[in-house]
């Protein structure tokens, strides 16, 4: 094929993602003491006066259905009337929801490509989470697009300004007819529901390059307990008349964490 300014760049997108969780578990020494309590300690912390959830859980039988605790002082549920909450004392309580990460057209290809005219494509991350500190989605390409027939490559935008990084997002606006001088491939953040976006995320015009793996950056996080948070990621790709034809690649990888 010809360098015109018609370039055939098909874009063979793959999203890994993992499920990463961490459960740290700390051997803790228990002594009885004379006040009946537990003292446990370890090399970082000292609880005085704790008590230990002996057994706790759902049964059922062929008629009834039982959630109990045992061990634990003060278990039960609470509640005033006329006041708008609840609590909820013992491990019955706290419900075995999954940490659930899933990316909606994982899969992207960008077609066609004509020169000076940035085509963009998108996919939906949605995490479903019950861990008391919330999660975090960092992201890392495996390196810039490119085709491995001749090594040629498509570098990471620095959008308008030249400005900017992996971590901080500035403008690449389009001009009205569609097409632009910036050049190189980046992507957007844009938040379905809540606020899980980072922050310098202005609005749909302010774009990222992906980091180097490997090293991540975060591209979705929240704090507290949710149900289908959802972040759309828009990818955006343009090249300039002089950029090589080719079969143009490249792998993003999610890692989605939970935080307890």
């Amino acid at each position: 094929m010809s360098n015109t300014t018609n370039k055939r760049i098909a874009f063979s997108f793959l999203l890994k993602y993992w499920h990463v969780l961490v459960l740290i578990c700390s051997i803790c020494s228990i002594a009885a003491v004379p006040a009946a309590a537990l003292t446990m300690s370890n090399g970082l912390y000292i609880i005085d006066m704790g008590n230990l959830n002996s057994i706790a859980g759902n049964t059922s039988g062929p008629s009834n259905k039982l959630s109990i605790t045992s061990g634990e002082t003060g278990v039960g549920l609470y509640s005033l009337n006329g006041v708008n909450y609840q609590v909820k004392a013992g491990f019955q309580y706290v419900r075995p929801n999954p940490f659930v990460f899933k990316i909606v057209n994982p899969a992207v290809n960008f077609g066609t490509l004509t020169a000076s005219t940035p085509v963009n494509r998108s996919s939906n991350l949605v995490v479903t989470n019950s861990s008391a500190y919330g999660y975090i989605v960092t992201a890392m390409e495996a390196s810039s697009m490119h085709d491995q027939t001749s090594g040629a490559t498509i570098p990471d935008t620095t959008c308008d300004n030249g400005l900017c990084t992996t971590t901080n997002a500035t403008a690449w606006v389009l001009n009205g007819d569609g097409t632009s001088t910036t050049y190189g491939f980046g992507y957007n953040c844009t938040n379905v529901s809540g606020s899980e976006c980072p922050a310098d995320f202005t609005n749909g015009t302010y774009f990222r390059p992906f980091s180097a793996s490997p090293s991540a950056t975060t591209v979705m996080s929240n704090a507290n307990v949710g149900t289908n948070q959802t972040v759309q990621i828009t990818y955006r790709l343009n090249v300039s008349a002089t950029q090589a034809s080719g079969l143009y690649t490249n792998v993003i990888t999610y890692i989605a964490t939970p935080t307890f």
